[in-house]
């Protein structure tokens, strides 16, 4: 029989630690995989990518970068001057395929999902920064293809590799809180209600490739303001994509919610009940209530996941749960620690995590004192990253791969569609379609521009 290749290898090794496939190579597989460094290539290496830069080639070979913003990527191509460079994500996959086993993409919200497609239809195991997508079809895309390819995957919500994380989703699961139907997740600063375009246009930097960085999007002239991407719906996803990428994924994966999309004879739907400050199709509102109401899967009740934005109202709630302020600046140690976070509310007990969701408080305090904190039943992880380089030999799958938070990501960017319209939606999540609004339908999933495609 023909030798398999590296890719061949490594794409065995993590199918067969998915479950998905075992090889009668795997054996050799594991082998290779654990005695050869992974090739790994950077696409977006300026601002969260420098993080990539700095930590990877301390694990793993780094092989090549990507950037369409040659200021940002200074820093990275100052200290490694050697390696292969690229403004063109496309043009790096095709002269490097043969060298690139996997790829992390760090770039801007907007252009997270064509390039991670493209990486996993070339085959390479990819590593995704949150949040996953800027749309809803983007999200179902992302976990469609990665299943489809076989590779490991990981979105960056950090928090998922901590061990409180994985203690709180086992406290959970084991029903140490009881029958929970009430989950709060929340962050305290606002959206930027911009309520014009930028006006005008200026000369593009001759640091910046224009073009390649609006990607999919539409073309327009170059305006530095359209690069404050959580400015603008077309560009960034705001505080849901930012934020609640992190603080609300304990309670998604704990319930089991992403069982919605597997349950195809029960015809399930959510509804998606937005209360914004104002309905704004250009940015995003100052304040927010969003309610996912998600309904009974398996052995589990209907649950109603509420994300506030600066909703006073909503913090008081949260507060009379625990039975003091929240630390939004304005109480407590006056340090923000608590500008963000989740509170999972059970029948006999109640789990607060922070922002990140790495951290958990148990309620009452008396009767969870004795816990420990550490999970006894899910793998521990020595780092997120390290968590998919291990996933990529044949190890356990990452609690983040996109079959997890592909679905995680379609739901929270159903509440960015559901805060521009006055009615609630039904979402379909078998189908991928919201059933009840076809305007709402399109905009979970935007045209393309010519050139780019998923």
């Amino acid at each position: 029989m023909p030798q398999p290749n590296r890719r061949e290898f490594l794409r065995g090794a993590a199918a067969a630690g998915a479950g998905l496939v075992i090889l009668s190579s795997s054996r050799a597989a594991f082998s290779f995989a654990a005695n050869e460094k992974i090739n790994v290539a950077l696409v977006g290496v300026g601002g969260r990518g420098r993080w990539f830069v700095d930590e990877v080639p301390k694990i793993e070979n780094v092989v090549a970068m990507c950037d369409v913003n040659q200021s940002k990527a200074s820093y990275a191509y100052k200290l490694f001057p050697d390696l292969p460079k690229f403004e063109d994500f496309r043009v790096m996959l095709d002269k490097m395929d043969r060298q690139i086993d996997a790829v992390i993409v760090a770039t801007p919200d907007h252009t997270h999902a064509v390039i991670s497609v493209a990486a996993m239809k070339a085959g390479k195991h990819v590593f995704t920064e949150k949040p996953l997508s800027r749309t809803v079809h983007e999200a179902r895309a992302m976990r469609l293809t990665a299943e489809a390819q076989n590779v490991a995957t990981q979105m960056g919500n950090q928090g998922s590799s901590s061990g409180q994380f994985r203690r709180g989703v086992e406290l959970i699961q084991e029903g140490a809180l009881g029958q929970i139907r009430e989950i709060y997740v929340w962050n305290s600063s606002s959206g930027a209600n911009r309520t014009s375009p930028p006006e005008g246009t200026q000369p593009v930097p001759p640091y910046l490739n224009w073009d390649l960085w609006l990607g999919p999007n539409r073309y327009r002239d170059f305006h530095p303001q359209w690069l404050q991407i959580n400015a603008w719906r077309e560009f960034g996803t705001s505080l849901l994509g930012w934020w609640a990428t992190h603080s609300a994924y304990l309670a998604f994966y704990a319930m089991r919610a992403g069982a919605c999309w597997q349950a195809a004879d029960a015809k399930p739907r959510i509804r998606i009940e937005a209360h914004p400050t104002e309905i704004n199709r250009l940015s995003y509102p100052r304040r927010e209530v969003i309610h996912f109401h998600i309904p009974a899967r398996q052995d589990l009740p209907p649950i109603t996941i509420t994300w506030f934005l600066g909703d006073q109202e909503y913090r008081r709630k949260v507060e009379s749960y625990i039975g003091r302020q929240l630390d939004w600046g304005d109480a407590g140690e006056r340090k923000w620690v608590e500008h963000g976070g989740a509170l999972i509310v059970g029948s006999e007990g109640i789990l607060r995590a922070n922002e990140h969701n790495g951290g958990i408080w148990l309620y009452p305090a008396e009767k969870f004192a004795a816990e420990d904190k550490q999970p006894r039943r899910l793998p521990t992880a020595q780092s997120h990253e390290r968590d998919w380089f291990r996933s990529i030999r044949g190890g356990p799958r990452t609690l983040s791969n996109f079959s997890s938070t592909g679905p995680f990501l379609e739901l929270l960017m159903l509440g960015n569609v559901a805060t521009q319209f006055p009615e609630p939606l039904e979402y379909d999540p078998i189908k991928g379609r919201i059933v009840n609004n076809a305007e709402a339908d399109a905009v979970a999933r935007p045209e393309y521009r010519q050139g780019w495609s998923l």
